[in-house]
């Protein structure tokens, strides 16, 4: 690419020098990607110059992904494809472009923020790369997310190949494994490969004369002379099954089988998930501050990994109880909930709980009142070593397993999973780094409110440290060919005076693995499966939607009941868009004759929310409804509806053929995007995060651009024509929305993946050097040296 460029340059001085100079002369030092692409194209058209516009410097500029200028130079991010970078910069006056380090880029971007040339500075440079050289890495974009089959690729005919080694490896592992005192899988009568190899033969024919059937305990004493201990099934069938499937993996390898056997070794019998900040709770949370999609994501996660946990159990003739526990914040001013009780059982599941752990000031006083996800960093190294004893005290000893949420419990798990030798599952949710334009590079001016410099240290120290990386979608990783993706943006930022990341974190490593969660199966099904509809709700919801009923929280009425119904339901704050979603509405006369928009979020009185974003949120909403008169039109519901009634409320919706729209600047994953689906409404989602991935446009719903609520008005209100002018349209969405959902986001697919996962990385942490020990080494200086220095100055 840079030498096409630069003859490029060279031969079209004059055209190239005119437009970087418009670049020059921008308002401002910093370019989007948008400002780079407007300012070219409105050149091309002002010159008549539609040339440039197919030339290597207009592809440079399309893939650039920012440019600061200050003449006589520009210098360009160019991200020519997904999560790889190329940094230039050019002399306007000699019309020479040259590639550069990304220090030096980042040492550029700093100068402006810190009006000073930061060449010879002693700023902290953090970079893992030099303790990543010669780790199995992707090469594929498109492999991206799919760690764990690349590990069994790459490992499994390396650790097989090398002289025999291999087969060494999986037995001793089989033989590590045991429950409480309770040997698994294998017992010292085998001593090598080859006594296996025997056992696994005589085991064969043995099973083979038995009923398929019969159980464990019918034959217990002929195996376990065998060398054979229970975990191989509960049935001689199920026995048979994986005694074969180990045989022909020490005959000939196959990744596939594998990870198969891998999958069906009894490992996971408890783990904690930790998710310490806002109200973590089962009923009234909805709606707190910092409190949303990510509770109800823990709790239909649970749900699904514990029948899932209970049912490999069984299947591996184990008769163990799963034992699971989400640890949170013990908050003693609880808002109405139940966050101030220290351990509650979560409802629909036989076993799990959640235990609730207060946060203390340095006297060792246990600190009441909420605080802000922002402001929790001070709190979590006393509420880990106060988790932990929690939790060796419930479990009886320590976890198979622990999974970090967000920013604040991933940290948490970092710590815990070090001090107890256990494996390390990140979810990060949503980073924020990628929410604030420029958060990092002006992170001293919101560093007051959002305290960002603990926050983006705190994952660049999770992201490396977790063994292995759960994300919902594609997007959240690597993003697209044209949007950088949440963890990618983390390969390399700077937060000027503070640190320079030249290297955070690489998207192509194998840690990272999509599983997508679903909705809960119970409470989000159909519009058309009749007999399980909650009818006896109708009256409510009915008076509810339409204004019939004297609700104080609640703005606007719906004149015309007989329109379709446009919902949409989230936390009312600047990312959620909400208020964009009225404004598209309110400014296109064809689509407010067409439709009802129906509104669930926050609050209607501002002096009511706590959150400052929210309350700014609630005044641009009456603001939009006074000015365009939609008192008529428009439902505003300031209410906290519970799954059961939410549930049926997209039912409703649909039986009136509406629509669900989610019109976010930004979102992660989208569990409302799947909530409406399955339920049968046409949905209409954000481009940008994982609705791009979770809807295929115009076949299962559709994308629209919240930058450009003009176009997604109309997107939407060409659906309503189409439907008006084909009677079976609106059930054809609706149809292959459910479809859609029902073959790729489901929890049980969810939690079969996640427990596989769970196995495949603990062998391969058994039997090969995936411990990354330099990289722990570096994490510990890192957070004793930076993020302690950062947390104590918060208090």
């Amino acid at each position: 690419m840079l030498n096409n460029l630069k003859e490029y340059i060279q031969n079209n001085r004059d055209a190239v020098y005119v437009l970087v100079r418009r670049y020059l002369a921008f308002d401002r030092p910093h370019l989007l990607r948008s400002d780079l692409m407007d300012v070219m194209t409105r050149h091309a058209q002002e010159t008549n110059n539609n040339t440039l516009l197919q030339s290597p410097f207009a592809q440079m500029i399309r893939t650039a992904q920012e440019a600061t200028a200050e003449s006589p130079w520009i210098y360009f991010a160019v991200r020519p494809r997904v999560a790889q970078w190329v940094y230039l910069r050019l002399h306007v006056e000699l019309m020479e472009i040259e590639e550069i380090s990304t220090t030096k880029f980042l040492q550029h971007k700093e100068s402006f923020v810190t009006g000073r040339d930061t060449n010879d500075d002693w700023t902290l440079e953090i970079d893992f790369d030099p303790f990543e050289r010669g780790f199995p890495k992707l090469r594929e974009k498109r492999s991206i997310g799919s760690g764990v089959e690349y590990l069994n690729r790459h490992l499994s005919s390396r650790l097989f190949d090398d002289l025999g080694k291999g087969d060494k490896h999986l037995l001793e592992f089989l033989q590590v494994h045991s429950h409480k005192g309770m040997q698994l899988m294998l017992n010292k009568r085998i001593n090598d490969v080859q006594e296996l190899r025997e056992a696994l033969g005589m085991a064969e024919d043995f099973l083979q004369t038995k009923s398929p059937e019969a159980t464990w305990n019918d034959v217990a004493d002929d195996l376990q002379t065998l060398g054979f201990e229970p975990g191989w099934g509960r049935t001689i069938e199920q026995m048979l099954a994986k005694i074969t499937l180990l045989s022909d993996i020490l005959e000939a390898p196959e990744p596939s089988n594998l990870e198969k056997f891998l999958g069906s070794i009894p490992m996971i019998f408890s783990m904690v998930i930790l998710s310490p900040h806002g109200f973590f709770g089962q009923e009234n949370v909805l709606g707190l501050p910092d409190t949303g999609g990510q509770v109800v994501y823990i709790l239909d996660q649970v749900r699904a990994l514990e029948k899932e946990m209970r049912l490999r159990l069984y299947d591996q003739g184990l008769a163990i109880e799963p034992q699971l526990l989400v640890v949170t914040r013990l908050i003693p001013e609880s808002n109405g909930t139940s966050c101030d009780q220290k351990v509650e059982k979560i409802a629909g599941t036989e076993n799990a709980k959640i235990i609730r752990v207060p946060f203390r000031n340095p006297a060792g006083e246990i600190i009441p009142q909420w605080i802000s996800r922002f402001h929790v960093w001070p709190y979590l190294e006393g509420f880990t070593v106060e988790a932990e004893k929690e939790i060796v005290a419930e479990l009886m000893g320590r976890p198979d397993l622990i999974i970090g949420n967000y920013s604040d419990g991933n940290l948490v798990s970092y710590l815990l999973a070090q001090r107890l030798k256990v494996t390390q599952c990140t979810i990060a949710h949503a980073l924020e780094k990628t929410k604030y334009l420029y958060s990092a590079l002006f992170w001293k001016d919101l560093e007051k409110q959002y305290n960002f410099s603990c926050q983006f240290t705190a994952d660049l120290i999770a992201m490396n440290s977790a063994n292995f990386i759960i994300t919902s979608t594609y997007q959240e990783i690597a993003g697209s060919e044209e949007v950088v993706g949440q963890y990618e943006s983390y390969s390399a930022f700077s937060m000027p005076g503070l640190q320079r990341v030249v290297n955070g974190i690489d998207v192509f490593d194998p840690k990272f693995n999509i599983v997508s969660p679903g909705a809960d199966a119970e409470i989000y099904f159909p519009y058309s499966e009749s007999p399980r509809r909650l009818t006896g709700l109708h009256p409510e919801i009915q008076a509810m939607v339409f204004g019939r009923e004297n609700r104080t929280n609640s703005r606007g009425i719906l004149n015309d009941p007989e329109k379709p119904i446009i919902f949409s339901m989230a936390r009312l704050d600047r990312i959620k868009n909400l208020t964009g979603l009225v404004k598209w509405y309110a400014e296109n006369p064809e689509l407010r004759e067409q439709a009802n928009l129906l509104i669930v979020a926050g609050n209607i009185d501002a002096s009511l929310s706590d959150d400052q974003e929210e309350a700014q949120q609630i005044r641009s909403f009456h603001e939009l409804m006074d000015t365009y008169s939609l008192d008529g039109q428009v439902r505003w519901l300031g209410t906290r509806l519970d799954k059961t009634l939410a549930g049926e409320l997209y039912r409703f919706v649909a039986d009136c053929h509406g629509i669900f729209v989610q019109p976010a600047l930004f979102e992660a994953f989208g569990l409302t995007v799947i909530e409406a689906m399955i339920s049968g409404l046409p949905t209409f989602a954000t481009c940008h995060g994982g609705p791009l991935e979770i809807i295929e446009d115009g076949r299962s719903g559709f994308h629209v651009d919240p930058n450009h609520g003009g176009r997604a008005a109309e997107i939407i209100s060409t659906f309503f024509k189409r439907c008006r002018s084909n009677s079976g349209y609106w059930d054809e969405i609706s149809g292959a929305g459910i479809k859609r959902v029902e073959s790729h986001y489901t929890w049980k697919l969810y939690a079969s993946k996640l427990l596989t996962l769970s196995c495949i990385y603990g062998f391969w942490h058994y039997v090969t050097d995936l411990d990354r020990q330099e990289t722990k080494r570096y994490l510990e200086m890192y957070y004793n040296l930076q993020f302690r220095k950062l947390a104590e100055g918060i208090r």
